[in-house]
């Protein structure tokens, strides 16, 4: 094989559109072991980036000894990147957690489960039943862990304490992706599928250097680029990355001005009569108050904001608007940005004007980076419902509270879900006494570091972080847990084109390290978590049962799961959710029909003001609702369960 660091794409398989992308199996194992050599293979994907990519792992005498490529599979067709290829590797590090450890003092010491996990819940319960309860709590996880851990963690934070002090390193990375689904459609998920690549007559990538961050996507978008009838490429992004060095046209905007692209793109649009009127009349609302925001935006000025010249502004206008399939796809040079949320809702209002949503090769990808980032939101591990439910609907907590049996009461949702520094903030304050930090290293990621160690160290806080390594956070910490990782536990976890895959386990985790499903279990069994019969919360007792629990769960919502088994996910391909008896195989596409998850009584958000960030209240949202929805700005209309129309969000 190639060396993949020096060429991280490898060699090309050309195809036309239309065409199935060609299987190319990527392997690599540790050096001088044969494939003849190996013990065993086990079905997985990738846990190092949101692609997704399926693969085998291989195993040599008990410890993981390299991978494969899964050909079957939907996205990648064999295909692995390099993270996939080497990053298996740290499996086997020397440095892993092995034992679990408590604060002794100023220095950690190696202890056994029990006594570690007798210090949480003796905590715990003093919280929990002292004045503040629940307000005592907060939980930090990742976009690391499985589903099944997911949801597990989110009905101990949402049923068990009742917390709403629940979010995610997510929060740092992707949360714009989520916001802004939520604002044009409705609710979470992505419309597009993978294979918009293989169907597709132009790419707009919207600061995303996809080369480098989603490698095995890149390559199927290159693959397409070498075959006949290549799609036309747009990249807009301050560098000259390799995406920017393919692409047809490269706008090298000033950072932070992607706003008034957007605006002033979408105004050249309306203007050369490039807008599917017939869509954006049936399908969409907000197009008059669209119209009155980009009208100060012509290329003269466009060009003047963002440092690109206006000749560009009308060449990237023209080659948008011809595009007969428009895949766009956006990342961190929007999300990490001025007026991220708005910017983002803007690619949107592209495909809405065009009507290039819902069809092959018509779609949008807004991007996750961690690989389970869609999980943390969709199971409520984060500030959001399970089942991308709203915290704002009483039918929805009503719903919850029926399925877990509990009092509708104890399910947070008297204010909207406590982000991510608020927490931090609530525990510099004091209010917050036990932080739960999983798979993520805040003391290193966070803003304003310096006061988030100050934060982690109070010994007014009692921090628990479980982790493979001992990190920064975990040297702060009053209990330690050792986690087991990928190929070392069993579970799902959901791409960015909503692809499901099983991860089987390999071999077994070092030393005394257990999954982050079993230390959740194992928490919920010694706190004595109860529903309102006096049974026990959390009935199941390993992955697959959590993994049914989670079905039940979704039944009916956006991300239904129903369809799926365990079993069918063995063998062959991810499968994409939603998955139900009406859709046995998976939906490829969202949105078909322009109908759109933005009925009141559905929706996963009421929305909130772009500018000012406030929270919009339900008559707001009904009023602006008609009664057959639709789409368009940052806002969003209405779904049966759903609706025939989204908002065009403007800023």
């Amino acid at each position: 094989m190639v060396d993949r660091i020096a060429d991280p794409w490898g060699p090309r398989t050309p195809y036309a559109a239309g065409q199935r992308w060609p299987v190319r199996v990527d392997t690599y194992l540790r050096p001088g072991l044969a494939e003849d050599d190996v013990d065993g293979w086990h079905q997985s994907a990738s846990v190092l980036h949101s692609n997704g990519d399926a693969m085998d792992i291989a195993v040599k005498d008990g410890r993981i000894a390299g991978v494969r490529g899964r050909a079957a599979d939907r996205v990648n067709h064999g295909r692995l990147d390099p993270k996939d290829l080497y990053g298996w590797q740290a499996n086997n590090s020397p440095d892993r957690l092995t034992r679990p450890l408590v604060r002794d003092g100023d220095r950690l010491v190696e202890t056994d489960w029990d006594t570690a996990m007798g210090r949480i819940v003796a905590r715990s319960k003093e919280l929990l039943g002292g004045p503040g309860g629940w307000g005592h709590f907060g939980f930090y996880t990742s976009g690391q862990l499985f589903l099944e851990e997911y949801y597990t963690l989110g009905v101990i934070g949402k049923a068990g304490i009742g917390t709403p002090h629940m979010d995610g390193n997510t929060r740092l990375c992707t949360a714009t992706a989520a916001a802004a689904l939520k604002a044009s459609f409705g609710t979470d998920g992505q419309p597009g599928s993978y294979t918009d690549v293989d169907e597709c007559d132009a790419i707009a990538l919207w600061g995303h250097n996809v080369a480098e961050t989603q490698t095995v996507l890149w390559m199927r978008m290159l693959d397409r680029r070498r075959g006949t009838d290549p799609p036309a490429m747009l990249a807009v992004d301050p560098r000259r990355t390799p995406v920017a060095r393919e692409a047809d046209l490269h706008l090298a905007v000033r950072s932070g001005t992607n706003l008034a692209l957007m605006n002033g793109l979408l105004r050249e649009i309306i203007r050369r009569g490039r807008h599917d009127e017939a869509y954006v009349a049936a399908h969409t609302i907000g197009f008059d108050e669209l119209l009155k925001t980009v009208e100060g935006y012509p290329p003269r000025r466009v060009a003047e904001i963002c440092g690109i010249p206006a000749a560009d502004v009308e060449r990237a206008a023209e080659l948008l608007g011809t595009s007969e399939r428009l895949l766009s796809t956006v990342l961190q040079g929007f999300y990490q940005s001025n007026q991220a949320t708005a910017a983002a809702c803007a690619v949107n209002n592209l495909h809405l004007l065009r009507g290039q949503i819902g069809r092959p090769g018509a779609g949008i990808y807004q991007m996750n980076g961690q690989p389970t980032a869609q999980n943390t939101r969709e199971s409520g591990a984060d500030g959001d419902l399970p089942g991308l439910r709203n915290w704002d609907n009483e039918e929805h907590i009503r719903e919850l509270a029926e399925l877990w049996n509990v009092e509708p009461g104890t399910i947070p949702h008297w204010a909207p879900p406590t982000h991510a520094m608020q927490i931090f903030r609530y525990a510099e304050q004091g209010s917050v006494k036990l932080l739960w930090i999983s798979a993520t290293n805040p003391a290193v990621s966070l803003p304003e570091l310096s006061r988030v160690r100050r934060i982690l160290a109070d010994p007014g806080l009692f921090v628990v972080v479980q982790d493979l390594f001992l990190t920064e956070t975990a040297e702060l910490a009053d209990v330690v847990l050792p986690a087991a990782t990928w190929g070392e536990k069993l579970g799902t976890f959901t791409s960015v084109d909503r692809t499901v895959h099983l991860s089987e386990r390999a071999v077994e985790p070092p030393g005394e390290a257990r999954s982050d499903l079993d230390i959740f279990l194992d928490y919920a069994r010694r706190m004595d978590f109860r529903d309102r019969d006096g049974d026990p919360l959390i009935r199941w007792k390993g992955p697959e049962e959590a993994f049914e629990a989670w079905k039940r769960c979704s039944a009916g919502r956006p991300c239904d799961y129903t369809g799926i088994t365990y079993d069918k996910l063995r063998g062959g391909s991810g499968i994409q959710w939603p998955c139900d008896a009406a859709n046995p195989e998976g939906t490829e596409r969202l949105y078909t029909d322009g109908v759109f998850n933005t009925d009141p009584d559905y929706c996963e958000t009421y929305g909130h003001d772009l500018v000012t960030g406030a929270e919009c209240t339900p008559p707001e949202y009904r009023a602006k609702a008609p009664a057959a929805g639709r789409s368009c700005t940052p806002r969003t209309t209405s779904r049966r369960r759903r609706s025939p129309a989204t908002n065009i969000r403007c800023c």
